[in-house]
């Protein structure tokens, strides 16, 4: 058995990858979800367990202390971590996995494991990504500058990843993700453990 693929997707907020990590989970098949752990509060209509796993910050330092994550960050002033456990079973069991992780975090997941398939997801322009943030309604003025500033040193980190995919377009954004996992999956080292031996007899 194949072990399985890590697909690592990054990006600024207000890029996309989210919504477009939730669309590949829902439309591709053997792909899992790595539920990252933070210290931040829920979004409306986020739910514990399945958008994220929330805990208290002493919870969350104790887990690194006891060297539960394979990576962890802080980002906006939480704390987020992707769990070793669960990321470890994936790959054993041949299922793949897509993690929705900040620049810091997929740099731990580079150094430490080497392999995995990296994505970078923002729109063409700086402008659209500040109009998205802005739209959104979610941030203070204050929070929207702090993420701007953040989505800038973010993109000093864009050469560390195999793939860039432009999201102007979620269809076409969703397109080249797919385009991506079923290219990773057709890879020789990786389709050939799935040719039968009577294909060489």
């Amino acid at each position: 058995m194949r072990e399985g693929i890590l697909f690592i997707v990054s990006g600024p907020s207000g890029g996309g990858k989210t919504s477009l990590v939730r669309e590949a989970l829902r439309r591709i098949r053997n792909l899992t979800f790595s539920v990252s752990v933070t210290t931040r509060k829920p979004r409306n209509g986020e739910v514990d367990g399945r958008d994220y796993t929330f805990v208290a910050e002493d919870a969350f330092r104790d887990m690194v202390e006891e060297g539960r994550f394979a990576e962890y960050a802080s980002v906006h002033g939480n704390l987020y971590g992707t769990p070793l456990e669960e990321l470890e079973g994936a790959r054993r069991s041949g299922v793949d996995m897509i993690l929705d992780i900040d620049v810091q975090g997929a740099r731990q997941i580079k150094e430490k494991y080497g392999a995995g398939v990296f994505c970078f997801v923002l729109p063409s322009s700086f402008g659209i990504l500040k109009g998205r943030l802005t739209e959104r309604g979610s941030e203070k003025t204050g929070d929207l500058e702090k993420r701007l500033s953040e989505a800038k040193r973010e993109m000093e980190e864009i050469n560390n990843y195999d793939y860039i995919i432009i999201n102007d377009s979620f269809d076409e954004a969703f397109d080249c993700l797919s385009a991506v996992i079923k290219s990773a999956r057709c890879e020789y080292s990786r389709a050939a453990e799935r040719i039968g031996e009577d294909y060489f007899a």
